[in-house]
């Protein structure tokens, strides 16, 4: 794999087509929002779809499971299909199905036909995110590059730490007696108006050439992920029965057999998946590992955070939302920034992130000690502000970091990865920190009642190393963007 020039993109200057397009950026990102969005309001939805489908704890496990399952799997060879038939073709059309699926989400009759469009927005959102990456990679360039990456890390930032609020207000509201309807249905407006505004405002582009796409790689690296996150998804709940672990062997050897089947297919000049030459350059490889660390910490840390409101605290679904509005606000103050930060720092923009957000949970703890889940859940602000802090400096510029120095045929295989990385880490993170989580509550509860003040602490000592861990992978990366 070719890489771009050793510059920052502050370096690099821009032409007036370089600047940064809003119209694209409110088109791709209007995507972004709403798959991220879609993937944590569900939780707030949970209790009134379970009572109102009389939907069983089955049934709402996939709601959840098959949503994240459905990206996992599918992202690469989403990528893949950018670069060979057209990002924007691809991208409309996975917004024009995330939009249909979110539609049957809203108008689902039972748990099935729920479970089966949640599936369907999970394949559609596979489409869209390595699109989206791959996009904003090639229509921007410089300081513009920056900016877009940085919305696009305010987005995803946005609708994780606001999804419960968002959730919360809208069944509140219950707008035309929809109540958690809505939460899927207001997709549907916004999808149109993107879908409507898609080809005026995002230009095309492709990979280079226009060769036979590889099936067999698909085959395997799809069957690899489903065998990997499947376990991580089911695993807990079901106690680690022995099929996670045959899993588990089973993606071990449809990994080997995926490598061993691009390298050997790049030998003979065909056109892989999955480009080997991409995984020979230290940021991307680098860039893999901090990706995967970094997300394990995410989509963890809202599920037990949540638990600990809604079940230790006993807040209801809007409640809770507004105490997220702390991390919201941190998040905001640095995220909107974060690309002149880490023009200035590099790669130790990510690391300071990281470790600002390890200082945030050590506060956060302090507070959970101190007042369990009796006393007044204003005295967690501070560290949740910290906490939104350090993950508003990091999240963006680690991808920026990364995809900077891939060729522009290239950036949709390349997100495709990295955007796996992202849902795997996520998987990941909610299997070792549930396990401790739970492990806790389990025992505390065997005590004589469940202590979620105390498995919340537990968690968030497993959280703090994995923001420590984040800070230590990025030393790998090359000191500053585009470098």
């Amino acid at each position: 794999m070719t890489v771009t020039e050793n510059r920052s993109p502050a370096t690099i200057p821009a032409s007036p087509a370089q600047h940064l397009r809003w119209g694209t950026l409110l088109v791709v990102l209007a995507g972004v929002f709403m798959t991220t969005l879609d993937f944590f309001i569900v939780n707030v939805a949970i209790p009134d779809i379970q009572r109102d489908l009389t939907a069983g704890s089955g049934a709402i496990e996939w709601t959840v499971a098959g949503f994240s399952l459905a990206i996992a799997s599918g992202v690469i060879t989403a990528g893949r299909l950018g670069d060979r038939f057209g990002r924007r073709r691809l991208y409309g059309i996975g917004l024009a199905l995330f939009t249909l699926a979110s539609l049957a989400c809203g108008l689902a009759p039972g748990a099935g036909a729920l479970v089966a469009a949640r599936v369907g927005q999970g394949v559609s959102a596979a489409l869209m995110a390595p699109q989206a990456l791959a996009i904003l990679g090639t229509a921007f360039a410089g300081q513009a590059r920056a900016r877009a990456f940085s919305a696009y890390g305010l987005s995803m930032g946005l609708a994780a730490v606001f999804g419960q609020l968002i959730g919360g207000l809208l069944i509140r509201a219950d707008l035309l007696g929809l109540g958690w309807r809505s939460c899927f249905l207001i997709n549907v407006p916004v999808g149109v108006l993107a879908l409507a505004l898609l080809r005026r405002t995002v230009p095309a582009s492709t990979g280079t050439g226009r060769s036979r796409l590889d099936l067999p790689g698909m085959v395997l690296v799809t069957a690899a992920l489903v065998a990997t996150v499947l376990p991580l998804i089911e695993g807990q709940p079901e106690h680690w029965p022995l099929w996670t672990v045959l899993s588990f062997a089973a993606a071990a050897v449809l990994f080997g057999a995926f490598v061993g089947y691009q390298g050997w297919l790049s030998r003979r000049g065909g056109a892989p998946l999955v480009e080997p030459g991409l995984f020979r350059e230290r940021a991307f490889r680098a860039g893999l590992v901090a990706q995967l660390v970094f997300w394990m910490g995410q989509g963890s840390f809202f599920l037990v955070f949540a638990l600990y409101l809604q079940q230790g605290h006993r807040l209801d679904a809007l409640r809770s939302g507004l105490v997220f509005v702390a991390i919201g606000a941190g998040y905001l103050a640095t995220s909107t920034v974060s690309h002149r930060i880490a023009a200035r720092l590099g790669r130790q923009a990510v690391a300071a992130g990281a470790l600002l957000m390890a200082v945030g949970l050590v506060l956060l703890s302090v507070a959970v000690g101190r007042i369990g889940v009796n006393g007044p859940v204003v005295a967690l602000v501070p560290g949740l502000v910290v906490d939104g802090l350090g993950m508003g400096m990091a999240l963006a510029p680690l991808v920026s970091i990364v995809l900077a120095r891939v060729r522009p045929h290239h950036a949709g295989a390349a997100s495709g990865v990295l955007s796996t990385a992202m849902q795997v880490g996520g998987a990941l993170g909610v299997a070792v920190v549930g396990l401790f989580f739970y492990g806790a509550l389990g025992a505390s509860g065997a005590a004589g009642g469940a202590d979620f003040a105390g498995a919340f602490r537990t968690a968030i000592d497993v959280l703090v190393c994995v923001a420590v861990g984040t800070a230590a992978a990025v030393q790998l990366l090359p000191g500053r963007i585009g470098s």
